[in-house]
């Protein structure tokens, strides 16, 4: 599936299921959807809590933010946090549920085009990547995401953790952790570790990149 392709399925997607789990898994009832994106926000806040202090919250990127419910989260907690998707459906929805207080922004976006004049402490995409058929199109992505954190910040992104590619579907492709590795180490990452999600049979988790150069 070509990139455009892509952004199209996903626009239909989101269209067609107008609710906050558009960007869920479609395995699960709305109910463990909610779990899911519960404990997915718990794992991030885990991650990016030694990043944070009262006085001095975190200006982070959602990368694929879909219906926002993470970028929301994020904000709701004092963090100052940019949305981004392809999808005009779903950052109008989120647009919609902003908060008033103007801590999450969204805006429409390509993960590989989005250039901010400023970098982020922290950028996350979760369960974005993989829906990324277009081999050049994630490499385009991985590096500009990486491009976007700060000396000393940190890079968050879901996969599976591999050893080789997987193709799961005309729009799901894993790739290998050492794939991730290789091109963020040119920008100067280093692999922290990987957190799996470990709820129910989801094998998928996030791969932990610290900008270290």
């Amino acid at each position: 599936m070509g990139i455009e392709q892509s952004i199209a399925f996903w626009e239909q997607r989101h269209v067609d299921l107008a609710h906050p789990f558009a960007g869920g898994d479609l395995g699960y009832d709305d109910m463990a959807n909610a779990a899911f994106s519960a404990l997915r926000i718990g794992r991030i806040l885990d991650l990016l809590g030694t990043y944070a202090e009262p006085a001095a919250p975190l200006r982070i990127l959602d990368a694929g933010c879909g219906t926002g419910w993470l970028t929301r989260a994020l904000a709701s907690l004092g963090h100052q946090v940019d949305g981004i998707d392809s999808s005009e459906t779903a950052v109008a929805a989120c647009s919609d549920k902003a908060r008033a207080d103007g801590r999450d922004r969204y805006a429409r976006s390509r993960l590989d085009v989005w250039a901010p004049a400023y970098l982020y402490d922290a950028v996350v995409s979760v369960d974005v990547l993989f829906h990324i058929a277009d081999d050049s199109v994630w490499a385009a992505s991985v590096v500009n995401l990486g491009s976007l954190v700060r000396f000393g910040g940190r890079l968050v992104l879901a996969d599976y953790d591999l050893a080789e590619d997987f193709v799961r579907g005309p729009y799901q492709t894993s790739r290998a952790r050492g794939r991730y590795v290789e091109l963020l180490a040119a920008e100067g990452f280093l692999h922290r570790r990987f957190m799996p999600y470990d709820f129910r049979d989801n094998k998928t988790g996030f791969h932990v990149f610290d900008r270290i150069a």
